[in-house]
């Protein structure tokens, strides 16, 4: 992956183009799980064309996925911002048929008690937790240390386990 990277830094058509089909997939779920999925395509292009323009600026200093889903994540915040895109129901993100929850009820309890979550600490648990974002990862996305992240999804469990405690009391 560092050598196809390296040829597009270089200028390389080819090595772009190959860059995108191996990371258009996690892109686009990435954005469609925030926008939906016309927005979400919309977003996902706009994260390939600002790849394109910055890729030369890559340090390698991370995954180069992980760079990409902070373009996409920024693009998410503008595209949704501009065409006052509400943020998706938790029921998008989360499928109890998807293997995450063993039943509706435990879904449904689990979809009340994050929606109690502030944006900042819903976002880091689903990144962590639905997308299986590294806290390194979901650190450089949102722009902010590493210990933050920690920091949020620490209060966030907090408060989902008080959250789902009293619904069974």
């Amino acid at each position: 992956m560092d050598e196809l990277i390296k040829r597009a830094q270089r200028g390389d058509r080819e090595a772009l183009t190959s860059l995108v089909r191996e990371n258009y997939a996690p892109v686009y779920r990435f954005c469609a799980r925030r926008l939906g999925t016309d927005a979400g395509q919309d977003a996902a292009q706009e994260t390939f064309v600002t790849m394109q323009k910055s890729v030369a600026r890559y340090q390698f200093k991370s995954c180069f996925q992980t760079w990409l889903l902070g373009i996409a994540h920024n693009h998410c915040r503008n595209i949704a911002r501009k065409n006052r895109i509400e943020p998706l129901p938790l029921e998008h993100w989360m499928n109890p048929r998807d293997g995450h929850e063993n039943s509706v009820v435990n879904h449904q309890l689990l979809t009340a008690a994050l929606k109690k979550l502030s944006e900042e600490h819903r976002q880091v648990v689903l990144m962590h937790e639905i997308e299986e974002l590294r806290y390194s990862e979901i650190a450089e996305i949102l722009g902010v240390p590493e210990g933050t992240v920690k920091s949020r999804l620490h209060h966030a469990f907090l408060k989902l386990r008080e959250s789902m405690s009293e619904v069974r009391s």
